[in-house]
Parts: C-alpha cells; sequence; structure tokens
C-alpha cells in the first residue's frame, strides 16, 4: 500500500460498515469533513532550488541530511507529525490504544491520549511512548480534578483540552446505522474510577468557559493546550489566559458541520498569537505535502486522526507503524523538493494560492 487512501479503502473491508462510518464520518451534511481536504488542493506549493537539502545519492527513500524533528513544549519528536486524539481504538483492533502506542514510538512521536479510549491510560502509557492527555472538562469538577491526578502520575507530558464541544454533534450516519453505544467488553476506560465497576459516561458542558481553563491552570502544573481555536479572538484570548499551545481543529468535522476547514483558519490565528505559544492543525492531513503546506502557513505540527486508525485497522501495531512511516517519508521528501533541510526553513512564501497558479 502506497497511499494513505489505499490504507483506508483496506481497513474499510475489514471493519465492520458501521464502525468504519463511526471513524469515517463527520456531522450533519459533512460540509466541514470534505472542506478539511478540499483546503489542502486551494493551496500549491512554490519551491526554492539550489539549496543543498541533502547529499547525491540518498536514494528515492533515503532522508539525506535534512533534520524533519521539532521540539514541542520540551519534548522533542522525529518529525512534525502527532498522533491525534481519537476515541475507541479497540473498536478497530485487538491492539487498541496500546498498539497505536506503540506505533507512535518505534517513529519517534507524541500521541495524545482520547480521554474515551478503550484502554486505560496507565497501560496506554506503559507502551513507552511520550502521552499527552486529551480533557473533555466534565461539569463534576472533583471527577475531573481526580483524572487529571491520574493523568499526572501516569506520566502524561500535557493535557490537550478540547474547547470546541459545549454539546454532542450531531453524527447522522451513527444515527442511521443505530451504533449509540460500544459493543459488550468495551468502554471509555479512562472514565472509569478504581474500584468502580462501569465507567461514567462522558458528559458535555454547555457551560464550559474561561473560568474552566483558568481552575485547570491553577489545578496542574502540565503544560495546557486548548484543541478547537478557530477564531483569532480566542487565539489571543488562550495566551492571556496562560495556556501552553493552541491546536487548530474543528473536530475533524465532527461538532459544527460548515465551520471553517482548519488550514484556512491556520494564518489569522498564527498572526493572533504572533509567537508567544506554538499553533498546532489538525483535520485533513493525508499527504507530506499537506504536513509542509500547514508548517509553511505557520504551524509548529500537525496531529493526524483517521489515517491512524485506518492503518491499527488494516494491520494492528504494524499497521499505524506503516502510516507514520508513510508520512514520515512523505514529509521528508516534500521538504528537499521544496528546499528545506529543516521545518523551520519552510516559510510563508513557499506557499501559493491554488488561483494564483491557475487564473
Amino acid at each position: 500500500m502506497l497511499t494513505l487512501t489505499e490504507i483506508e479503502h483496506k481497513a474499510a473491508a475489514r471493519l465492520d460498515p458501521a464502525h468504519y462510518d463511526f471513524f469515517a464520518g463527520g456531522a450533519g451534511d459533512e460540509r466541514t469533513l470534505r472542506a478539511n481536504v478540499a483546503a489542502f488542493d486551494r493551496h500549491r506549493l512554490r519551491p526554492r532550488v539550489l539549496r543543498g537539502t541533502g547529499q547525491h545519492g540518498t536514494g528515492q527513500h533515503g532522508t539525506g541530511q535534512r533534520d524533519l524533528s521539532v521540539t514541542l513544549l520540551g519534548q522533542r519528536l522525529a518529525f512534525p507529525v502527532l498522533v491525534a486524539p481519537t476515541a475507541f481504538h479497540r473498536l478497530a483492533h485487538p491492539d487498541g490504544e496500546v498498539g497505536t502506542a506503540r506505533a507512535a514510538a518505534a517513529t519517534g512521536t507524541i500521541m495524545i491520549l482520547s480521554m474515551a479510549a478503550t484502554q486505560p491510560v496507565e497501560e496506554v502509557a506503559a507502551a513507552g511512548a511520550p502521552l499527552w492527555f486529551q480533557l473533555y472538562p466534565q461539569p463534576d469538577r472533583s471527577f475531573t480534578e481526580r483524572l487529571v491526578r491520574r493523568v499526572e502520575a501516569a506520566g502524561c507530558g500535557t493535557l490537550v483540552v478540547t474547547v470546541d464541544s459545549p454539546v454532542f454533534g450531531r453524527r447522522e450516519r451513527d444515527l442511521r446505522n443505530g451504533f449509540l453505544d460500544l459493543p459488550d467488553g468495551l468502554a471509555c476506560e479512562n472514565m472509569r474510577e478504581p474500584g468502580a465497576g462501569h465507567p461514567r459516561e462522558i458528559a458535555w458542558d454547555p457551560g464550559l468557559g474561561w473560568d474552566t481553563v483558568a481552575w485547570l491552570r491553577a489545578l496542574t502544573p502540565l503544560p495546557i493546550v486548548l484543541k478547537g481555536v478557530l477564531h483569532p479572538a480566542d487565539a489571543r484570548l488562550a495566551v492571556e489566559h496562560g495556556v501552553d499551545g493552541i491546536v487548530v481543529s474543528n473536530h475533524g468535522g465532527r461538532q459544527l458541520d460548515g465551520a471553517v476547514a482548519t488550514l484556512d483558519a491556520l494564518p489569522a490565528v498564527v498572526d493572533a498569537v504572533a509567537g508567544r505559544l506554538p499553533v498546532l492543525l489538525d483535520g485533513g492531513v493525508r499527504r507530506g505535502t499537506d504536513v509542509v503546506t500547514a508548517l509553511a502557513l505557520g504551524a509548529s505540527a500537525v496531529a493526524v486522526g483517521r489515517p491512524v486508525v485506518w492503518g491499527l485497522a488494516a494491520g494492528g501495531t504494524d499497521g499505524a507503524r506503516a502510516v507514520l512511516e508513510l508520512l514520515r517519508e512523505d514529509v521528508d521528501r516534500a521538504m528537499a523538493l521544496c528546499g528545506a533541510d529543516r521545518p523551520s526553513a519552510l516559510t510563508p512564501d513557499l506557499v501559493a494560492p491554488a488561483h494564483w497558479c491557475h487564473p
């Protein structure tokens, strides 16, 4: 399999159709889901040449002298792609989130573990990958505090707080399929408290506000990253509230259908934070050229969710690892062809809108 699309097709053939739709689907008419991918097609790379980005003879799969590494919040990644938080990995393959973490460890990157994981944070952390934890702040703050302490004890390096979900998006594929609960034997294990027979259900909090961010900031010494920022005014408020990073995200098109594509939202958010904190992007990344485009427009790194799940479904741990390795090779090749020997050499002048190239 040469592309992430081919891996998705293999995953689709192996998964129960309702489970495939859960992973693949978005909210409403799925306009935002499609827009995330389409946004990259509205941009073209404008490469530099004769920049000496590697040694002659490294071969079509080689990695020359280019340095793909980046450092985020004190942690080094071998290349600028993280594993985005996605729910229910054991629904895709028995290896589950532990398998995904092993794939991340093998490729030198960070996994952001979903609060809705089907394996507990302690087991996933033991797989050896640098781990961040994605949190939906719960209306029950005492439970949220206990979960944060559990995450700290497990060794997670950063708290990734999802802020775009005061209510649950209308996911019509799931409604049509009647996919409302996990199969027997699977549960959101991070919602299960020690000694409890059954996990809590994740609650959505329409009252979520900046006071919650301030409370979390006072609660934990962990770096806090806000996931789900699309508006530059919210990016400026994030800086004012002392957060440590932002993920430009529309929840993969699974919450507000019709929301702006993340790549389209990225430049204004980058301008708003003015280098005061790292800005990540997720949504629609399917090629190394997509990663290079996002980095050139100001992202510090990108996160990928669905492609890693497709790899997991297609081949367990090895399949998830293959997805990350394929992206790493593709990023390296795209950087070389753009005349960049490191991510910091990717600058906005390397990107042009598609209409500029094709009037």
